[in-house]
């Protein structure tokens, strides 16, 4: 067997070997009450200097055109878009301008810092850097807030600004590295370029949703349904990426509108099998890419050894660029809070205090983008190495930074969501939801349904069929009509509760969780009888004329 044989199966049980560290460092961080992404950066540094491990290098390139797609995309699909359009000057401010206010301050420190050491810095470099280290991370960001210990403000706002900003940072970015790589050109064609990626983006990623949601309603397997959910963060970021547009811009808003438009175009099966899939994908490679991280640390240090720079100046540089970017965060954030607070009317609606305005100014974590961004550097850029161990350590302070977002909540007596609240919410929209089911019900039942199964479907509106009660022993002899008439109820209690969330009367998350309670009963529904149910059946007119009453 040569070489290059024996090579893939090795790998193979590498992969394998790390999936399952992976899972179980993440189960011991849940047991204990740990940040998985800060406990996996560490055991992948440990074993990165275990002699037995190989060497690692993290291709940017597979983590922001193959990784980093697909985690946008999960974490889209959980966005509220009534929260993003309620709240979108607040998120632009957040991902548009705080992220190129931070370019600017970083990449001026950066160039002061580095430059008063290293000979041939330039302005270029320092930005580069700047645009590298400006994003937030959607991964951190997500493990920060699904812990539930932050308000639910604080929440859609910090996870807003971490999908959207990542296509500001790596359009300033590419700009940066064009001004190093051609230095004769400058930054001229710097806003063109960004003008072009916003609305590159924006075009592919409406059209990519528009075409997706048109091929998914025609779709009624859901195998065939979640495939093309697993590709659409790639149709979108592809054709986007190669128009010169912002892929990831594409990718999030397409995720955004299927995740919003998903009851209107899906079956419950297809929903429940989306929302597995997506979870599972999203904790391999969101956790996987931590761990792998953490693997890299040993030739980062061996490529930043070659500098001049000697650990005590590089501590200290390091500590300043730190706190320029931590600065620079709250600079914005408290000076956009004055805005909302004393500025045009249409602002001070949408206000919100300075205890949030600190908790946001703390939970700038930075993570996978940031580590990935760093090796795009050109090999002509001056201390390259150092850079990317800066950029390592700065991203591991964050973490750490970020560990502290609860304990502040808690200081600041900021409200946490309320568990007891919620279920009040659940029992009212519900109430709603079983509201509309008995009108349908009155509306498309007829004569030739049996009675006693129409006055146990108006009796049990909500429908928690447990088969062999007596209040259901009349449904299983009328299978077809009970099914026929349930999935009709269904489809309305779904319809309101999706006229609740444009009315913004309710939370995210109740909405979510009563539209799940639906498609999983629409799901068993269509389990329990043999015929096929998989779209309401609506009986021919000369069945039977309609009941209107009792």
């Amino acid at each position: 067997m040569d070489a290059a044989a024996q090579a893939f199966p090795i790998a193979v049980a590498w992969t394998v070997g790390g999936l399952l560290l992976v899972v179980a460092v993440t189960g011991l961080s849940r047991r204990v009450g740990w940040s998985a992404p800060l406990l996996l950066v560490t055991v992948g540094v440990v074993s990165s200097f275990l002699p037995f491990t190989p060497d690692v290098q993290l291709e940017p390139e597979v983590v922001l055109a193959g990784v980093l797609p697909a985690l946008l995309f999960a974490a889209a699909l959980q966005t509220s878009f009534p929260e993003v359009r309620a709240r979108g000057d607040s998120i632009l401010a957040l991902s548009v301008g705080l992220v190129l206010f931070s370019v600017v301050v970083i990449g001026f420190v950066t160039y002061w810092l580095v430059g008063a050491v290293v000979g041939g810095m330039t302005i270029a470099v320092g930005l580069a850097f700047g645009a590298i280290l400006a994003p937030t991370d959607a991964v951190s960001v997500n493990a920060l807030v699904g812990t539930g210990r932050v308000p639910r403000r604080l929440a859609s706002l910090l996870e807003g600004e971490g999908l959207l900003n990542d296509a500001t940072a790596l359009v300033s970015l590419n700009t940066a590295i064009a001004a190093i790589t051609q230095p004769e050109d400058g930054f001229g064609g710097a806003f063109g370029d960004f003008a072009r990626a916003v609305v590159g983006g924006v075009a592919v990623g409406v059209v990519v949703a528009w075409v997706i949601v048109r091929v998914r309603r025609r779709l009624k397997a859901p195998v065939l349904d979640t495939s093309i959910s697993l590709a659409a963060p790639y149709v979108a970021y592809l054709p986007a990426y190669f128009i010169g547009g912002s892929g990831f811009l594409a990718v999030v808003l397409t995720g955004i509108w299927l995740g919003y438009r998903a009851p209107s175009f899906q079956s419950a099966e297809s929903r429940i099998a989306e929302r597995i899939n997506w979870r599972t994908v999203s904790f391999v490679l969101e956790n996987g890419v931590f761990l792998l991280i953490g693997l890299q640390l040993k030739g980062i240090v061996e490529a930043a050894a070659k500098t001049d720079i000697g650990f005590g100046l590089g501590a200290l540089i390091i500590a300043g660029i730190y706190l320029a970017m931590v600065l620079a965060r709250f600079v914005w954030v408290f000076a956009a809070t004055a805005l909302y607070r004393f500025g045009p009317e249409r602002l001070r609606e949408r206000r919100w205090d300075w205890k949030t305005a600190l908790a946001i100014s703390f939970a700038g974590v930075r993570g996978v983008v940031t580590l990935a961004a760093v090796f795009l550097l050109p090999e002509q850029t001056p201390a390259v190495g150092f850079l990317q161990l800066a950029a390592f350590v700065i991203v591991v302070l964050s973490l750490l930074q970020g560990l502290g977002v609860g304990p502040l909540v808690q200081l600041l007596r900021l409200p946490l969501p309320n568990p007891e609240q919620d279920r009040v919410q659940i029992r009212t929209l519900v109430a709603e939801a079983q509201d509309a089911a008995i009108a349908r019900l009155e509306q498309e039942s007829t004569d030739d349904d049996p009675t006693d199964l129409v006055a146990s479907l108006r009796r049990s509106a909500e429908y928690r069929v447990t088969i062999g009660t007596s209040d259901e022993q009349g449904l299983i002899e009328q299978p077809d009509s009970f099914a026929r008439l349930r999935l009709l109820m269904l489809d309305s209690e779904r319809s309101a509760v999706l006229d609740a969330q444009r009315e913004g009367r309710f939370e995210d998350s109740v909405i979510d969780a009563v539209l799940g309670d639906f498609d999983s009963m629409e799901a068993t529904l269509k389990r329990s009888y043999r015929r096929d149910v998989t779209k309401p059946v609506r009986p021919p007119l000369r069945l039977g004329r309609r009941r209107h009453g009792g």
